[in-house]
């Protein structure tokens, strides 16, 4: 059978645009649908414009902190429109380059929705088009609760560009996206309360992380509640969001925003028509190969709800491209010793298990803690301390896990996973000779068992 294209793509976000392009290069016809605008989730309204906000965030605390470098700055004045529009230049910068990318590359963009006819069509534009193979790519979406006035909330999409920002400020969750966005506004200036309805913040992540983070939130000025549910919003005359709680009690704010989860983009795309099973929340079930129930079909990133990380979808893109064009890879494990980011104040960056999971899985461990206060708060006299832990394998010696809280954890943890990843013993860790004075030596210098 000739087919119009090699390969078809549903979604061109990061995974979308990297399996697009890759296969490209391995000599195959492609083209590539997408409803919103190229980049996806991460680039237009995920990780790039979050971290832009973080950064603006952290202003304050800098001019805070450099009076005790001898230097004095008179307050400034924060203009929330004009962050905005700087982000949105980056934004339509960035999609701009996706374009050019593809374009570049060969591959042909059809700025519609596409949806699946069969095993080996789709219809996008009006059209129906033959593929080789079809891939979706079209990633997640924020999940809002079903209660009374949920209208009058915003999801972290819309929390990007509110028009105007908002002094008191309630977020609903207790994961990463309400984490980040707490910080964000609260560092521009907001009156921020967290609301949580488990017993603390970032479930799934190390248990001394979670307590370490939301206590130096605190400090900050969040106020996060836990164990609190929100039973219902209503409008004000006056504008403002009243939000009436679980056992009764309310308050008011100009803004509420959920950030209690996403699920799969699989809704009327015609894939369970086709054959595709899907999980119970939507999510596309796939094997280790990325193949779906039908043969031809496949899928890669959040609509596959494995781990949601923008590069697991870019990294599941590029091996597909070369399985299904190119030299023809074994199927691997893409999902160990992933190391991830939690960009809030202060930022949480881990790779490897948790104690909880590693005890589960090697029995004894070695626990290695330590908590100080960075030299650069020695002068600024700012509360703020780093937290970081090791966890080993008692008999074996493995380095099972690295997790941090504290300024540059990020850029820390990612050079520790690379240890982590290619087997590092704590011996060898050991004999690393750290870089003084940073905080990150004290990954490498780390004797004491707790």
């Amino acid at each position: 059978m000739k087919f119009d294209y090699d390969l078809f793509v549903i979604g061109a976000g990061s995974g979308g645009v990297r399996l697009s392009r890759m296969a490209a290069a391995w000599g195959a016809h492609v083209a590539i649908a997408e409803e919103s605008r190229v980049g996806g989730t991460c680039v237009i309204r995920g990780c790039v414009p979050k971290k832009l906000l973080v950064y603006a965030s952290h202003y304050q605390e800098e001019m805070e902190d450099a009076e005790g470098y001898g230097w004095h700055f008179e307050r400034g004045a924060f203009s929330w429109n004009t962050l905005i529009d700087r982000k949105n230049r980056e934004i339509d910068r960035l999609n701009g380059v996706h374009h050019k990318l593809l374009a570049e590359s060969g591959v042909r963009v059809f700025p519609s929705r596409a949806t699946v006819a069969d095993c080996h069509h789709v219809e996008v534009a009006s059209e129906r088009i033959s593929a080789r193979y079809i891939v979706v790519a079209t990633g997640s979406r924020p999940v809002m609760p079903d209660i009374p006035g949920i209208e009058f909330a915003i999801s972290s999409n819309e929390a990007l560009d509110l028009p105007e920002f908002p002094r008191r400020i309630a977020i609903v969750g207790g994961g990463y996206i309400a984490v980040e966005f707490a910080g964000i506004f609260n560092g521009l200036g907001a009156h921020v309360d967290l609301l949580y309805r488990g017993k603390q913040i970032l479930r799934g992540f190390d248990e001394d992380v979670r307590d370490v983070l939301a206590f130096e939130m605190k400090k900050k000025g969040v106020a996060t509640h836990t164990g609190i549910d929100v039973s219902r919003l209503d409008r004000r005359p006056d504008g403002s969001l009243q939000v009436t709680f679980g056992d009764g009690t309310d308050d008011c704010y100009d803004a509420v925003l959920y950030a209690t989860g996403r699920n799969p983009n699989t809704r009327a795309l015609g894939l369970e028509q086709a054959g595709v099973a899907l999980r119970e929340n939507g999510a596309i079930t796939v094997d280790s190969g990325l193949a779906t129930t039908v043969s031809s079909i496949f899928a890669i990133g959040d609509v596959t709800d494995r781990i949601q990380l923008t590069p697991v979808a870019i990294r599941e893109g590029a091996w597909l491209a070369a399985k299904l064009f190119g030299d023809s890879p074994a199927d691997v494990d893409h999902y160990q010793s992933v190391p991830s980011a939690v960009f809030s104040q202060p930022e949480v960056a881990t790779v490897g298990l948790t104690e909880a999971d590693a005890r589960t899985r090697h029995g004894e461990l070695d626990i290695y803690r330590s908590s100080f206060r960075p030299l650069r708060h020695t002068l600024s006299g700012r509360d703020e301390k780093i937290f970081m832990k090791l966890i080993v394998a008692r008999g074996s010696q493995l380095v099972l896990g690295a997790h941090m809280v504290g300024r540059d954890a990020a850029e820390i943890i990612q050079g520790i996973a690379v240890a982590i990843k290619m087997g590092a013993t704590k011996l060898q860790f050991d004999a690393t000779i750290g870089i003084h004075p940073t905080a990150a030596e004290e990954f490498v210098t780390m004797r004491t068992r707790a």
